[in-house]
């Protein structure tokens, strides 16, 4: 009887309290308990506030690098895992963290495919007031972006890639505790943004992984060391995993390219793969293109992989692996042969520089937001014709009633309530400010 009572014991699981309790006081999980907390989180067997407290004692307390891969291991394990096997192809994904005006996830996609690259595409929203991937190719007609997991499989077989929203039976633990997360002002956690990459990733089929990690006032992540640390902190539970992965940490102070919206993104997405597309969009494509396709093995050295991305951008074949991905998904190609085709919007208006001076600083953010009241109708979709275009960068001089950026509308009120976003987001000043650097670190 007593070596029966003993045996309980040990299988006896730790109560809630005492994980948040040793968590708080800096305490290692083991494994089991990290798959205790998982299951309990997916069976509601645990109460909502201590999933609460034990979200904020990570946030604070950390998790080390053997811990974080076991929960993105868990994570992922709590739903389905896609097998790409059968795809001879090396398979790599690219993710941001999100930012303002990031179209390169559709060019990506598109030249990594066709170098010879499968790229694995599911996509979340994991910022309320950034436009997501799927919302901005979704302003092409037909575009289908709600796939089974068969159907995605046979996409990537087919096309090499896919640009789909991520399916519900990818990582559920996950989407919960993005949930709790929300809830909790625990979203800049970096070993829970870790666990939620990887596991959703490594759930979709990837092999390896080109992370683009965003920070300043068009991110979550507002400082750029804590940026820098997520970058390392990926990598390293990646490499723990056995997974390749790069990170680079890009700045998001500003938005990039020179439009923000729906279609007027997927325009410029568009003219970017015709050789075409502002500075700072093409070299952000071609720096992280260069890391896939070196990731992948398709090129050895940096020159190889410069010319590889180059000579998929000129050659054209980028656009057509695009418009082959748009047509797989049931999207109208002729828009992207011609792009006039997209609705337009019926008012254009300037917002005017209030002084003269040189563009000081830009919140991403707020002109985030701005755009998205304006374009967002009363059933909750995303009108395709508005956004912004022509946005003057930081250290840009203008005049005195010159444009800051160009407002395309169709509801006059919606506008109205969409100015004083635009307006608070830039600062004026009379001396250029410092040039900052669009990649600031490179992580491997």
């Amino acid at each position: 009887m007593a070596e029966k009572l003993l045996e309980a014991k040990k299988n006896l699981k730790p109560s809630f309290a005492y994980l948040i309790e040793k968590k708080r006081d800096g305490y290692e999980f083991t494994d089991e308990e990290i798959r205790h907390i998982v299951d309990s989180i997916m069976d509601s067997e645990m109460p909502e506030a201590q999933q609460a407290a034990l979200a904020m004692a990570i946030y604070f307390k950390q998790m080390s690098a053997q811990e974080t891969a076991k929960l993105s291991d868990e994570l992922m394990l709590s739903g389905e895992v896609v097998d790409l096997g059968k795809i001879h192809q090396p398979k790599v994904a690219k993710v941001s963290t999100g930012g303002v005006g990031d179209k390169t996830s559709m060019v990506l996609a598109a030249l990594a495919a066709a170098a010879g690259v499968v790229v694995p595409g599911m996509n979340g929203k994991d910022e309320e007031f950034v436009i997501s991937t799927v919302d901005k190719l979704s302003s092409i007609p037909g575009f289908k972006s709600k796939v089974t997991l068969k159907e995605y499989v046979n996409l990537l077989s087919k096309v090499n890639c896919a640009i789909v929203e991520q399916c519900k039976e990818i990582a559920p633990a996950d989407a919960l505790l993005y949930t709790l997360r929300q809830s909790t002002a625990t979203i800049p956690s970096l070993p829970l943004i870790t666990g939620s990459i990887l596991s959703k990733k490594l759930a979709e089929g990837c092999e390896g992984l080109v992370v683009d990690v965003k920070w300043g006032n068009g991110s979550f992540i507002k400082d750029k060391e804590q940026a820098k640390q997520l970058a390392r902190t990926i990598t390293r539970v990646a490499r723990s995993m056995n997974r390749r992965c790069v990170a680079l940490v890009t700045d998001s102070d500003q938005p990039l390219g020179d439009s923000v919206g729906t279609a007027l993104e997927v325009k410029e997405a568009v003219a970017l793969l015709k050789g075409e597309g502002p500075e700072d969009l093409q070299d952000l494509v071609l720096k992280l293109g260069m890391e896939i396709v070196r990731l992948a093995g398709v090129a050895g050295s940096t020159l190889s992989a410069k010319q590889t991305v180059e000579r998929h951008l000129k050659d054209g074949s980028a656009l057509e692996k695009f418009k082959e991905m748009i047509r797989a998904q049931g999207g109208k190609t002729d828009w992207i042969d011609n792009p006039d085709k997209f609705p337009k919007a019926q008012y254009v208006r300037k917002l005017p520089a209030p002084k003269r001076g040189y563009v000081h600083t830009i919140d991403a953010g707020k002109i985030a937001r701005g755009v998205q009241v304006l374009a967002t109708k009363k059933d909750g979709s995303l009108d395709p014709a508005v956004g912004i275009t022509e946005i003057r960068k930081v250290g840009t001089q203008v005049k005195q009633g010159e444009p800051l950026i160009m407002i395309h509308y169709n509801d006059e009120a919606r506008m109205e309530a969409s100015l004083h976003y635009f307006r608070d987001a830039y600062r004026l000043a009379p001396k250029r400010p410092k040039e900052t650097l669009l990649i600031e670190e490179r992580v491997a």
